[in-house]
This record gives structure tokens, C-alpha cells and sequence, in this order.
């Protein structure tokens, strides 16, 4: 557990070299204008990546999340064109969330299979619904009032509406995860399936809500997404899956389940949006973030397992070291 909070405050500490430097190369990097863009930029991944934490710590992964955001927002549109109340476009598109992540979770806790092939199967599925359901079209003709929460500040403050919305619910998944009864079958079963079997721990009906929850929050991440450029589009959050993924390994989760904290992807989310910001304000272009995103995906595997290794090498060193004297 010392390695994992560690980790996390080395993430932290990231971060703040990070906002630092920016603010000496670039004074508007720290001004309050841009903290609206990077909270408003890493909206809809921040909301993705709470839930993902539980998932990928029991051991699971759902590569679908962008995919299910893209078709919850699809049928936003749709809802929206359709009933003429937006009330009931919202309920529609948290409802295809949740049945997205019902139909991920049935298929690996009910049938067995492995949640890496059956999401990749789900990506382009649910991609592919998101084209069947508009086509090539754009629904841009959401009600002012809606879309201006997906773009605009709070009166007096430099902060989007998408803030309060992310403290609550990172605030709400990290007592959940480190807090209560729940969190801890999640790192008991991370840490071993069949030992919280034996122990009773609920696995499969566990992981099924897990991926529901993934589910409807990727929807809810859809909503915010159409909101924020006010229009629905079947290529939407493209790519973000990978975003998501590299945050939550990145913050110290363990691609093998059982280790990490929400404060560490917290901190993750926030580094990346402050790095992607600080490379626009610079004019670089826009695919040395992918670049960036996956030397981080690449590097949060990586690292953990060569500083377990090197740990282990010296521990054994040592103990041949005491053996071999006197």
C-alpha cells in the first residue's frame, strides 16, 4: 500500500510541477479563463474514468466506454428530435448507457468471456448503431438553454457547469471505493477472485453493476459531451476510451486489479488536461497529445512492474549478501 500512496503523490506532485512551469512559460496558462477550459476539457473523461477505477481494480475493462457516449448522445439527439422535450432525451440516453453496460456485464459475468474481447466487439457495435441511428447527420438544434450548460461559466466564476457535477460524483465513487463494504470486495476481488468466492463476496452480480455503472456514466459522459459542442454526431468521443484507460493506469491502478486509489486517477485526469492545455496554448498540434497519452499508458504499465522487479532483485541480493557473511 506505501508504493500505491507513493505513486499517488509523486501523480500529485506531477501536477503541480506541471501548472508551475506553464504558468512561467505562458502567463494565461494559470489564469482562471484557462482552468475553466481544462476542467471543461477533461469533463466528460474525468466522469468515465471514476467508475472505470472500480472496473479495471476487479480485474476487468470496458473498451466500449467511448463508444456507448458516442450512441448515448446519439440518442439524445434522436430523443430530443422525436419528443420535443429534453427531460425525456436525457432519461433516454442515461437509459441506452446503462443497457449498453447491462448487455458488457451479462456477457462477461453470465457467459464467461473475457472483458477485453467482448468490449472490443461492443466498440464497434455500438458504434456502429450510433451511423444506423443518424447517419451522417447532425442534431445541432438543442434548446439554448441546455447547451449553455454544456459551454458557458457559472455567474462569477471562471468555473463550467460540468464542475460541481465532478466533485460531487469523484467525491461520491471515492467513499464508495475506500469507505464502504463495496470498495473493499473491489479490492478484495482485484486481489484475488477465487479467495473472495470463499470469502462470499458476490463476483459476478459485483462486476455486473460495475460495468451498469460504467455504462450509465458513459451515457451521462455522452450528454455532457453533445452539450458542450451542442450538437449530437455518430463520431463523437472518438479515441477516449484510450484517454480514460491511460488516466486510471497512469493514477496508480493496477492493470491487474487490486491496487489503487481515486485521488491517484483523480490527479492523472487533471495532469493530462493540464498538459494537453499548456500544448495548445504553445500551438502544438493536436496528435503530440495522443502521443503523450500513450507513452503514459505505456509507461504507468511499465514502470510498476520494473520497480516490482527491482525491488524483488534486492531483496533476494540482500538476502544472499546476509547468508554469505560471517
Amino acid at each position: 500500500m506505501s508504493r500505491v500512496l507513493s505513486w499517488d503523490r509523486s501523480v500529485f506532485v506531477l501536477l503541480v510541477v506541471t501548472v508551475a512551469v506553464g504558468a512561467v512559460i505562458d502567463p494565461d496558462f494559470a489564469g482562471g479563463s484557462n482552468l475553466g477550459f481544462v476542467l471543461q476539457d477533461i469533463g466528460e473523461i474525468m466522469l468515465i474514468a471514476l467508475p472505470m477505477t472500480f472496473l479495471i481494480m476487479t480485474g476487468e475493462i470496458d473498451l466500449s466506454v467511448a463508444s456507448t457516449a458516442a450512441l448515448a448522445g446519439c440518442v439524445l439527439g434522436w430523443a430530443w428530435q422525436a419528443s420535443g422535450s429534453m427531460a425525456v432525451a436525457v432519461l433516454a440516453a442515461v437509459g441506452t448507457g446503462v443497457v449498453c453496460g447491462a448487455v458488457n456485464g451479462f456477457l462477461v459475468t453470465r457467459l464467461g468471456l473475457g472483458s477485453l474481447a467482448v468490449t472490443i466487439g461492443t466498440l464497434g457495435l455500438y458504434r456502429g448503431l450510433c451511423y444506423a441511428l443518424l447517419g451522417d447527420t447532425t442534431v445541432a438544434d438543442f434548446p439554448a438553454g441546455w447547451t449553455n450548460l454544456g459551454f458557458s461559466s457559472i455567474p462569477g466564476t471562471p468555473l463550467p457547469y460540468v464542475t460541481p457535477l465532478l466533485v460531487v460524483l469523484a467525491v461520491a465513487f471515492g467513499v464508495v471505493l475506500h469507505l464502504t463494504r463495496t470498495g473493499r470486495w473491489v479490492f478484495a476481488v482485484g486481489q484475488s477472485v477465487e479467495a473472495a468466492r470463499f470469502a462470499g463476496i458476490p463476483v459476478a452480480r459485483l462486476k455486473f453493476r460495475l460495468f451498469v455503472v460504467t455504462g450509465a456514466v458513459a451515457g451521462l459522459a455522452g450528454i455532457v459531451y453533445d452539450l458542450r459542442f451542442a450538437s449530437a454526431r455518430p463520431d463523437g468521443a472518438l479515441g477516449f476510451e484510450l484517454a480514460v484507460i491511460a488516466s486510471v493506469l497512469f493514477g496508480g491502478v493496477s492493470i491487474f486489479g487490486g491496487v489503487g486509489t481515486m485521488w491517484g486517477v483523480v490527479s492523472a485526469v487533471l495532469f493530462l488536461g493540464s498538459v494537453r492545455s499548456l500544448l495548445q496554448l504553445q500551438g502544438v498540434p493536436g496528435n503530440a497529445l495522443t502521443i503523450i497519452t500513450g507513452g503514459l499508458l505505456l509507461a504507468s504499465v511499465v514502470i510498476p512492474v520494473v520497480a516490482q522487479r527491482w525491488s524483488a532483485f534486492r531483496e533476494r541480493r540482500s538476502r544472499v549478501l546476509a547468508a554469505a557473511t560471517p
